[in-house]
């Protein structure tokens, strides 16, 4: 099997030109401006709910987490008990 070496012109570099690297750069900032135009279109189209809304949910949350912290404290310390004594139980 035979290797061929082929010379490139400085056109057809595998970098690119500086100019297709310009264009690339304009392209994605372009991009980017178009992209956060089309963000604050959609962002004025969002229902927000509002404050009343917003503090019963997160009290809802609160309470809901509050409780089943203290519900699985009970069981974890239930399971304890139950677990030492087995180990009692069966050990001695």
């Amino acid at each position: 099997m035979a290797t061929r070496a082929v010379k490139m012109s400085s056109e057809e570099s595998p970098g690119g030109s500086g100019f297709e690297l310009g264009k690339k750069v304009t392209g994605s900032i372009e991009s980017t401006r178009e992209f956060l135009h089309d963000v604050r279109v959609e962002m004025k189209q969002v229902t927000w709910p509002s404050r009343e809304d917003v503090m019963s949910t997160t009290a809802v949350v609160i309470v809901t987490v509050a409780f089943f912290g203290v519900f699985l404290a009970i069981v974890e310390k239930i399971a304890q008990l139950g677990l030492d004594w087995l180990l009692k139980y069966f050990h001695a």
